[in-house]
């Protein structure tokens, strides 16, 4: 199981899921078929967070796609980079379709050969040590570093992009995360409003303002003001606070965030289905966001 550490991306994880784990999902997600019809949606939504446990929903476009909260949170600090950068959502798209296939979107400290990290990156390619791999924000660098060198990368169709730069014996197979990728950069650059969502359990231990703030300059570039247990961020725009919004939805499972607001509307953290939908209420403005750790 990976290991989270507070204000930091979840750490790698040392070896893939065992065959009996993906036996157990597969009997349990049988099951949960099963109860449709008695319980009707509700119930197996509160079913489904019981058995699965936690989980992030991301919408856009009339779609909705499930995420594990640690790979929600890696694809929150690839697209917040690629929006430091000054890069275009397509940009993120790219990367995030490429983690995809390449580490399920997971830190890992396996691959083929020596690759490593969320993009397989390989030290003896000249990539890196293995200790700047498994630094996902030095890795999603070194990976926009090398697309932004292709001509042409807006307008090639995501797989082609993303094989111009990981060079993969199967470079076709990145297309069958178009979808996903394309909806996850929408909202998680704010180009598409409200459409993150988590459902988390408590956090074991209470987040840190000044730790969630250091986390949040590291991957916007963007000062937020810790006060006591409260982050506040003043943005430049309503789209960007949608993204650092959206962004302190998806890495709450490191943070420890408990609730985050913007544009008058408020996400809060329970195990509930209210959890993967943002409600109304809170008085933060189009360009602010307010993060309570309490």
């Amino acid at each position: 199981m990976p290991r989270r550490s507070r204000a930091t991306l979840t750490l790698a994880e040392e070896g893939p899921h065992s065959p009996t784990r993906r036996r157990v999902g597969a009997l349990l997600t049988l099951v949960l078929v099963g109860v449709v019809g008695v319980a009707g949606y509700h119930g197996v939504q509160r079913l489904v967070h019981a058995v699965s446990g936690e989980q992030c929903e991301v919408t856009a476009a009339g779609s909705t796609f499930t995420w594990a909260p640690d790979q929600a949170s890696n694809a929150a600090a690839i697209t917040a980079i690629a929006v430091q950068r000054g890069l275009p959502p397509r940009a993120a798209s790219i990367a995030i379709a490429t983690a995809m296939q390449e580490s399920k979107v997971r830190n890992v400290r396996f691959g083929d050969r020596d690759s490593l990290g969320l993009f397989q990156q390989r030290p003896s390619q000249g990539w890196g040590t293995a200790e700047q791999i498994l630094d996902p924000e030095y890795s999603t660098n070194t990976f926009y570093d090398e697309l932004v060198k292709v001509d042409g990368y807006t307008d090639m169709e995501i797989a082609d992009a993303a094989q111009a730069v990981q060079r993969s014996a199967a470079g076709s197979a990145y297309a069958q995360h178009e979808a996903q990728a394309r909806a996850t950069a929408s909202v998680l650059s704010g180009q598409t409003a409200a459409g993150m969502a988590c459902a988390l359990r408590d956090p074991e231990t209470p987040g840190s303002a000044p730790d969630l703030a250091a986390l949040l300059e590291k991957d916007f570039g963007i000062s937020g003001e810790a006060d006591g247990t409260t982050v506040r961020v003043r943005t430049d725009s309503g789209e960007l606070a949608w993204a650092v919004a959206s962004w302190a939805v998806a890495r709450a499972t490191d943070t420890g965030a408990l609730r985050v607001g913007t544009h008058g509307r408020e996400w809060a953290r329970s195990m509930e289905d209210s959890a993967l939908t943002w409600a109304s209420g809170g008085s933060t403005g189009e360009r602010d966001v307010v993060i309570h750790l309490a």
